[in-house]
């Protein structure tokens, strides 16, 4: 009897194996380059899809050092999701060096690129300080969000055909929720005094954000963390902030904070907290997806401009 009811276990453990579609046993291995973009292809692919992160939480893409382990997850991967825009210097040397065979996507592609304005060009253009190199921060304009949610949707689509309609539904729901997110980011900006919707930031990763909400931003660095502010540019800064008055300065989660509290200490503007513009949090931070950095920043945004 105990040989029968085990033979009718491991049979009914084998129907019901079977049973599972193929999507939950193996699922879609894709990679994004960093968190926010990883974040993205989560909410577009849902169950059916693996998602990997080369770059960690709270961490600079900008001088990031792909290793190993990377090269083997870009081998391994059906998808593999970059921003583009010249974001991920090190990416061509990684695709080239892993072998990979998977589809290549480029999610910020058919965005409207910001070109760096003069300030940005002041010896700190992104990567090699060339003029005319595009900002690659697209992300920072919820609507430039939703154009990559859609190339993240049709290149999963293309990938795996049986999930098409699923990830249209996931992708649908998502976007209601972009579109929500942007009308609550131009309702908080249009409760800020206009004269005062300016700051300090690190470095220039807000050029979109301005773009479409109306926040000036101000940074010592240019679009990338990868070199110093001179001098002169502090300097240049400093007057600013004293000509025009601005009320706050504001640290990033990817960037040294010791400038920003040199100019503050030397200005008088306030610390106005900590803003997330490359990398998300872990779970237990404050900006763990997108929507909840979008969230907190123009929640930090307006407590210091307002007060």
């Amino acid at each position: 009897m105990t040989r029968v009811r085990f033979a009718s276990i491991a049979m009914a453990a084998v129907l019901i194996l079977g049973s599972v579609p193929a999507h939950a046993q193996d699922k879609l291995k894709t990679v994004a380059t960093f968190s926010i973009l990883a974040d993205f292809v989560r909410n577009v692919g849902g169950d059916r899809v693996e998602v990997r992160s080369l770059v960690p939480v709270n961490s600079d893409a900008h001088v990031y050092a792909p290793t190993p382990v990377d090269a083997r997850a870009l081998a391994e991967a059906k998808v593999v999701f970059a921003n583009g825009l010249g974001f991920e210097g090190w990416m061509e040397r990684l695709v080239k060096s892993s072998g990979t065979k998977a589809a290549l996507v480029v999610a910020a592609q058919g965005v409207k690129a910001r070109a760096m304005d003069g300030a940005d060009k002041h010896g700190h253009g992104h990567s090699h300080g060339h003029d005319n190199e595009p900002d690659p921060h697209a992300w920072q304009s919820v609507a430039n969000a939703k154009i990559y949610v859609a190339n993240i949707r049709d290149a999963l689509a293309a990938a795996d055909l049986a999930g098409k309609d699923v990830y249209a539904a996931n992708a649908a729901a998502y976007l209601a929720r972009l579109d929500t997110l942007d009308r609550e980011v131009r309702e908080a900006v249009g409760r800020i005094p206009a004269g005062r919707r300016r700051i300090i930031t690190t470095h220039d990763a807000f050029g979109y954000f301005r773009a479409a909400y109306g926040v000036e931003f101000v940074a010592p660095q240019g679009v990338s963390t990868e070199s110093d502010a001179s001098a002169r540019d502090v300097a240049r800064i400093i007057g600013q902030i004293k000509k025009q008055k601005i009320p706050a300065v504001f640290l990033e989660n990817v960037t040294d904070s010791r400038l920003l509290k040199r100019i503050s200490d030397e200005t008088g503007a306030r610390i106005g907290g900590t803003l997330y513009s490359d990398a998300l949090t872990d779970e237990k931070g404050e900006a763990p997806t997108y929507i909840d950095m979008i969230r907190h920043n123009i929640r930090t945004l307006s407590a210091a401009l307002m007060s």
